[in-house]
């Protein structure tokens, strides 16, 4: 059966809503910096000497604070203005790259001062990220969320074919300097542009900070779509990372021709990318959690096909789709968990979800470096496809993967957790707040 909402709406039905233009131009242009930033970043360290273990430190120090402060950030992003968490957030980036760039331009930066920026760097995205993913839900009607989540990532996508290009050219024209001031500009207009979406906080409460945080983690706990989610995508992100970027810069250049084809393959995959964000934009599947799942699996596809050495055609092809699952896996699931948990839940929930992703990343690049002093690289790869393919079917297997369903009415989510003491009155206040907010963004 096929409902209005199952037919894509124009596109243009979304950029006549000013608040949506807003975010997506905030979002452009800070994609344009953060495209040659890991590049820029890089070079920084070694033009004051550092070396592989400088450049870990660097990032490790960038990495632990977002996990660490994730929790708060959610938090936050439940209880303030959203838009106003954004706005800070993206100012204190701007602000750490813009002290970052000055350092190294004037000859200055050392190991620790790049850290203690990307330290600061770390801990701006912790609030951003939560605040990011509630946002979009006070902006945008619900039949075009789907949309919506697939316009925000085509700017990314896009910018990566061309970003590190582009960055690899200022870096050797003129330096690290120059590409991580681009990307501090970038910041501070972003900023700029979401401070004035002016949105409403979700959840009115004069409750504590450590009851609204247990109330959060009662609620992921409740919901076992989210945490199995959460578990298999724990599994997924570890072993895609340890396998396809760790591994195979290394099967690169013991099987096919190095650098050369290794660049064809991240093209290859960047290209699944925009081709995945290209069909969501046109198709609205009804099972969006089993979709997620389902498409996410993909990612088995490229480790398996450079850990039996076939030819490098066969590869780019697993490459291009493990692009198209991953893209559509990620625009399904962020769309379902906006239609299927409250405003008022969504910072924590997403702040949950986040913390496990991330951790596994670590976790993933240990096991990895462990297992390659005993096992084959080929043994490694194989495991690691194996290991996205058990938690696909494994998380198939949850019979709440099947309800998380598009929902083509306007009723509140049918799926919240027995209220805990007090969380039924401050999401009622929530929903009041978010009606408001979302007028305020339409008249922006």
């Amino acid at each position: 059966m096929t409902t209005t909402d199952d037919v894509p709406k124009p596109i243009g039905t979304l950029f006549r809503i000013p608040g949506f233009r807003r975010y997506v131009s905030a979002n452009l242009i800070s994609a344009t910096g953060s495209a040659m930033a890991p590049l820029a970043l890089a070079y920084a360290v070694i033009e004051q000497g550092g070396g592989a273990g400088s450049l870990g430190v660097v990032l490790a120090t960038n990495t632990v604070p977002t996990i660490v402060f994730l929790l708060v950030g959610g938090l936050f992003a439940d209880r303030l203005s959203r838009s106003r968490l954004l706005f800070v957030g993206n100012l204190l980036a701007g602000c750490a790259q813009g002290a970052l760039a000055v350092t190294v331009a004037t000859g200055h930066a050392t190991t620790a001062s790049i850290a203690a920026c990307g330290f600061v760097s770390g801990t701006a995205a912790s609030f951003i990220v939560p605040a990011a993913q509630g946002a979009v839900a006070q902006i945008v009607p619900e039949e075009h969320l789907q949309q919506a989540n697939a316009l925000l990532r085509l700017p990314g996508n896009a910018v990566k074919v061309l970003g590190p290009v582009v960055g690899g050219v200022l870096v050797a024209a003129s330096g690290a300097a120059w590409a991580l001031a681009w990307d501090a500009c970038t910041f501070a207009v972003a900023a700029v542009l979401l401070l004035g979406l002016r949105l409403d906080a979700p959840l009115v409460t004069t409750e504590g900070v450590l009851r609204d945080l247990r109330a959060g983690w009662a609620g992921f706990w409740s919901r076992t779509w989210l945490w199995t989610y959460t578990a298999a995508g724990m599994v997924l992100v570890a072993a895609w990372l340890a396998g396809f970027q760790l591994l195979g810069p290394l099967v690169a250049e013991e099987q096919y021709a190095g650098a050369r084809d290794w660049g064809l393959v991240q093209a290859a995959f960047t290209a699944g990318l925009l081709a995945g964000t290209v069909v969501c934009l046109r198709w609205k599947p009804y099972r969006l959690l089993a979709v997620a799942v389902v498409a996410a699996g993909a990612l088995a596809l490229p480790l398996a096909a450079l850990a039996c050495a076939v030819p490098l055609a066969l590869v780019l092809v697993a490459v291009v789709l493990a692009g198209v699952g991953l893209d559509i896996a990620i625009v399904a699931w962020t769309t379902a968990f906006q239609q299927h948990v409250p405003q008022a839940e969504q910072g924590r929930m997403s702040a949950f979800n986040g913390v496990g992703e991330r951790l596994a990343i670590p976790v993933g690049y240990l096991i990895t470096a462990l297992a390659a002093h005993s096992w084959s690289t080929r043994a490694v790869l194989l495991t690691c496809a194996g290991m996205i393919a058990a938690a696909t079917v494994l998380n198939l297997c949850v019979p709440d993967v099947y309800r998380i369903n598009r929902r083509t009415d306007r009723r509140p989510p049918d799926d919240q957790p027995p209220a805990v003491e007090g969380q039924g009155q401050r999401q009622g206040q929530g929903r009041r707040g978010r009606r408001r907010g979302r007028r305020t963004v339409e008249q922006a």
